[in-house]
């Protein structure tokens, strides 16, 4: 059974000139519905495409050309709220969303404004083992992205790229529970894992596939638990939104910056005006982008090229069905199968492919902690270090789990493990052959060792009289033991016959 209890981590506190300040950060995540084709068109949603290859008739808004829904985009953002346990609309509608963007040929955007398909929900955002923040989830609409401009190629021109106009996007809402700027980026990061989960966003930061804005803003302690009491946002401070964030790194650094500047504002007298800020790293500081608009700016109204959009609660259970284990489930499972920490749990759960590398390693070992610390410390470690991921690991989980079960049976200690791990790692091959082959099992024979034990005991009587003053000082003979065989005697049988035969 999934465990969801857990602490609420505090709140960041800033301190200012005359005050102490809390933040308060609401997220709007833009997913890219991972899809084929657009969302009101067949045109290709490949990313890296010549430039305005993947434009269809209707994305160029060329005259009498209609849109026409794609229904996989509509299934992949029910499948998305229902992976954030959110409620299905089984009636939504499109509006038309007015602006000028030179890179939106229509002079509008198709979105959801009033009816969107998805409401509330929620998302559990771990910060350490037991600390969590629940952030409830507003609203999900699927509306479709614009182009993109493009102003370093001539001096005197701007050029358009369409490729992107008409692709599908998810915009996810939060409300504004999350209270700090690690918080936020861990809210980007456990929503990015779930989508990638879910396999309705590849959640491809650097493409611009998924991107936050992030809302900001500050309150004095007690404020915020009095906006939880009454959900009147008259106790919060006015919220700047700093648009198109798509680093972790940067989201933490733009919502510090953006808080001390409104704390300053509020603390010399002033007031913070609603508005949209953009984030410069080079320079460390946000600036104003545009006065933040409030709905009716936009001039919203239905859009009379589109029904309204009914889907049937049947079709919706038949994708909830579909789901996979999601990350809160699966590291559960984690913890309670193979008796992992939750840390552990954690690192494994973060992608799908290492979910399922580990699985196949401990299912293959019958062993789930041993093969937890091999695919953290030893695998992963050495894939960082290499900045590759684990669908590049040149050892494979069958691989993996035949050194495990060599450990488990004696055949080779912990020691040689590595070496037999560098070996396969960096040649390939069958563990079990390559320890056959290159003798490396280790020496259980009893005979042997005790051999080796009485040698090293003779030749160093003083040592002798020293461990049995001291009992700690039998190390140093396990450890000249281990060396005269070549690492090869079995380590526990070693500590045995050596506190033995110094206890004559």
């Amino acid at each position: 059974m999934l465990d969801l209890t857990f602490d609420t981590p505090k709140p960041k506190v800033i301190a200012g000139a005359k005050y102490d300040w809390e933040l308060v950060i609401g997220m709007e995540v833009h997913a890219q519905v991972a899809s084929n084709a657009k969302l009101f068109s067949g045109a290709s949603t490949k990313f890296g495409a010549e430039p305005n290859s993947n434009v269809a008739f209707v994305d160029a808004a060329m005259p009498g050309m209609l849109p026409v829904i794609n229904e996989y985009c509509v299934e992949q953002a029910v499948r998305t709220g229902l992976g954030l346990k959110a409620e299905i609309n089984l009636k939504s509608a499109f509006d038309r969303k007015n602006y000028f963007y030179p890179d939106l040929p229509q002079g509008y955007q198709i979105s959801q404004l009033y009816h969107p398909i998805v409401g509330e929900g929620e998302v559990i955002v771990d910060m350490e083992p037991g600390i969590a923040r629940r952030v409830r989830i507003e609203r999900i609409h699927i509306e479709q992205d614009a182009g993109k401009s493009i102003h370093d190629m001539d001096p005197h021109m701007s050029f358009v790229d369409l490729n992107r106009t008409g692709v599908a996007l998810m915009e996810i809402v939060s409300r504004p529970d999350i209270r700090g700027p690690e918080e936020a980026a861990a809210y980007v990061g456990k929503m990015r894992q779930i989508l990638r989960y879910l396999g309705t966003c590849d959640g491809n930061m650097q493409n611009g596939n998924m991107r936050a804005d992030v809302n900001v803003s500050i309150c004095r302690p007690g404020q915020f638990e009095k906006y939880m009491e009454t959900q009147d946002f008259s106790h919060l401070g006015t919220r700047c939104e700093i648009k198109n964030m798509n680093s972790m790194r940067f989201i933490q650094q733009a919502i510090m910056i953006e808080a001390e500047r409104q704390i300053k504002i509020v603390e010399a007298g002033g007031e913070v005006e609603q508005e949209t800020r953009l984030y410069d790293p080079d320079k460390g500081e946000t600036r104003s982008m545009r006065s933040k608009e409030e709905a009716h700016d936009y001039r919203y109204f239905p859009c009379p090229d589109l029904l309204p959009l009914e889907i049937e609660q049947a079709w919706v259970d038949d994708i909830a069905a579909s789901l996979p284990e999601l990350p809160d489930e699966k590291k559960a499972r984690f913890v309670n199968d193979f008796g992992l920490s939750e840390y552990d749990a954690s690192v494994l759960t973060a992608e799908t492919e290492s979910a399922d590398f580990f699985e196949k390693v401990a299912g293959d070992s019958g062993d789930g902690k041993l093969s937890a610390n091999w695919v953290i410390n030893e695998l992963f470690g050495r894939l960082k270090k290499e900045d590759h991921d684990i669908t590049e690991s040149p050892v494979s989980p069958e691989q993996l789990s035949g050194i495990i079960k060599l450990i488990k049976s004696d055949a080779i200690s912990g020691k040689i493990a590595k070496d037999l791990f560098e070996i396969v790692y960096t040649e390939g091959g069958d563990p079990e052959n390559i320890v056959e082959e290159r003798g490396m099992k280790q020496v259980t024979d009893t005979g042997a060792i005790e051999t080796a034990v009485d040698e090293i005991i003779a030749a160093n009587p003083a040592q002798v009289e020293k461990a049995k003053q001291n009992p700690k000082l039998a190390g140093w003979f396990v450890g000249q033991v281990m060396k005269a065989t070549g690492g090869k005697a079995n380590p526990k049988a070693v500590n045995q016959i050596v506190a033995a035969k110094l206890a004559e």
